[in-house]
């Protein structure tokens, strides 16, 4: 299977839940007792506007390689995008490039890659 072929929606979808499940396990680290307090502070992190506010900050650091920027811009330009109600499409697109990257890296085995974006992301946070 050659990765790089790979429909960049296909990849989001996949990064989707590698995404979820390291946002779940942060939160679940930071002893956050309830499952309505996990919920609600799990939308720090879970939604478009969000996960576009990431991924325009990671690129403005230059945290990407060259190879990663263009499977981002290959997930933003993929046609197929439909924006849900609460937000417009160029932020779902990038929040779609975010989930596209995670799934790659995941099919690639390059955990280190999204232990950093994480990181990344968990400091923008915090800030």
């Amino acid at each position: 299977m050659k990765i790089e072929e790979i429909n960049p929606l296909v990849l989001a979808y996949l990064g989707d839940s590698v995404y979820e499940v390291y946002i779940r396990l942060f939160l679940v680290e930071k002893k956050i007792p309830t499952i309505k307090e996990l919920q609600k502070e799990s939308l720090q992190y879970v939604s478009a506007k969000q996960q576009a506010k990431f991924l325009r900050a990671l690129q403005n650091s230059s945290f990407f390689q060259e190879e990663e920027e263009e499977i981002l811009r290959r997930a933003r330009n993929t046609k197929g995008h439909k924006a849900p109600k609460n937000c417009d499409i160029i932020t779902y697109k990038q929040a779609t490039a975010l989930e596209a990257i995670i799934g790659y890296w995941y099919l690639l085995h390059k955990t280190d890659r999204i232990k950093q974006v994480m990181e990344k992301i968990w400091e923008m946070e915090e800030c």
